[in-house]
């Protein structure tokens, strides 16, 4: 019954606040999130913002960066970049496991010393990368007549202020996680997006009109068949039977047992769509740095920016983007042939399958069939805020129906969920 697993979350939000300690731990990671809104509206001393916004409500790109954001984008905040550095710089360094071994022998074999040497490398790779992403936010708006009046002098503290604020917000980032209530990074990116929504309702409220009602219905209808099919593919996995042979060790007997190895059907997560966003929206860029200058150069960059910010191009692209990156970042950081041998090694066999290259075989067709339903609906997915708006009109909540958001917001929500299952879980074991 749909009664009982509430009557369980309430018992367990109940322990939660009767928890001390859990306590202390909730009432932390809700300071630091008033501590971050707080930094998202603190602007950077020397700018004016007014163009900003105007721009950042005209350009669909950016104003979904300024989504995850929190609005810390368009009001050119000391957290202007969120933690988007920190995680560009760990992608990188994932990616890189590719072609160094050293590093991926440190990421995948040296446990938990070799993780935190990784971070640290991720951390430090996020300071040249903020403060050229920052240059690059300042030339952009400026070249596109934005923001005006920059000195050298404003220029390299605004620079020096953006990187500061990025490692700031790694670091409580960092201290969240700490807390054991959920990942900080992903936290942070989840109360940036759900900042808007008190916004987007009070907007909704002042431009009612009644004749709009049959399309506001039609809008929270297809929301809700949405948000249950990204729960759906959020939560999917293709189980794949294994089982453990006998072995006598001394006196005792280990094996012997099945279980299953999980496929997820989306096992890429969120990340191919942030790729797919950061291929469509450098031409963009590229196109703005060259957009004022006269002649052949300059009507080549605003042929180029006129074209992908087409709706229809920018659709298609996006929907082939995802679905490419779903591929590639999975073949990235799913190896089958690892997998087979690592179930070698700890005496574990698929029913039916030879160990060694025939498992490897068979993991890969299993992979190759579960990986094309998740691509198809990540894609879809990542294009449904176009269509839906499209077809209902209503766009101040094109983000709780679809794209990366969406994605974030199920994806943080069932991961914290787990983390504080656990830990109730760990202090009722205590009581007994």
């Amino acid at each position: 019954m749909f009664y009982v697993p509430c009557v369980m979350w309430y018992e367990k939000i109940t322990f939660l606040f009767k928890n001390k300690e859990l306590r202390k731990k909730f009432i932390f990671v809700i300071f630091l999130f008033v501590v971050f809104r707080i930094a998202a509206n603190i602007p950077i001393p020397g700018i004016g913002l007014e163009n900003l916004r105007k721009f950042f409500a005209q350009n669909q790109v950016f104003g979904l960066l300024n989504i995850f954001s929190g609005g810390a984008l368009s009001n050119f905040s000391i957290v202007l970049l969120g933690v988007g550095p920190y995680i560009t710089a760990t992608i990188i360094l994932q990616l890189l496991t590719m072609i160094f071994p050293a590093l991926e022998k440190m990421y995948k074999e040296e446990g938990e010393a070799g993780r935190h040497k990784f971070n640290q490398y991720g951390r430090l790779l996020t300071i040249p990368l903020a403060a050229f992403e920052g240059y690059g936010m300042l030339t952009l708006f400026q070249r596109q007549g934005i923001i005006t009046g920059i000195t050298p002098v404003i220029m390299l503290s605004s620079i020096i202020t953006i990187v500061a604020g990025a490692m700031f917000l790694m670091w409580i980032g960092e201290i969240i996680t700490e807390q054991g209530i959920g990942n900080g990074i992903s936290l942070l990116i989840f109360a940036g997006i759900v900042a808007g929504l008190p916004t987007n309702i009070f907007q909704t409220f002042v431009t009612w009109d009644p004749s709009k009602i049959p399309s506001y219905i039609l809008f929270f209808l297809l929301s809700v068949i949405i948000i249950a099919g990204v729960v759906l593919i959020t939560e999917a996995r293709r189980n794949i039977p294994v089982s453990y042979a006998k072995r006598v060790r001394g006196s005792k007997m280990y094996g012997g047992v099945s279980t299953y190895l999980p496929l997820n059907v989306n096992p890429a997560g969120v990340i191919p769509i942030i790729f797919a966003l950061s291929i469509l929206l450098f031409p963009g860029m590229i196109a703005g740095f060259f957009g004022g200058v006269p002649g052949m150069v300059g009507n080549i960059a605003n042929q180029v920016s006129t074209f992908f910010n087409n709706v229809w191009v920018h659709g298609v692209l996006y929907f082939i983007l995802v679905i490419v990156f779903t591929y590639f970042y999975t073949a990235v950081t799913f190896d089958p042939k690892t997998i087979a041998e690592n179930l070698q090694k700890m005496g574990g066999f698929i029913p039916g399958v030879r160990p060694g290259e025939s498992t490897t075989r068979y993991l890969a067709h299993i992979l190759n069939r579960v990986l094309f339903t998740g691509a198809m609906s990540l894609g879809l997915i990542a294009v449904l805020p176009s269509i839906v708006a499209g077809l209902t009109g209503v766009t101040g909540f094109t983000f709780l129906i679809g794209g990366t958001s969406l994605l974030i917001i199920v994806s943080v929500v069932l991961d914290t969920m787990r983390q504080i299952n656990a830990q109730l879980q760990m202090r009722e074991y205590d009581t007994f």
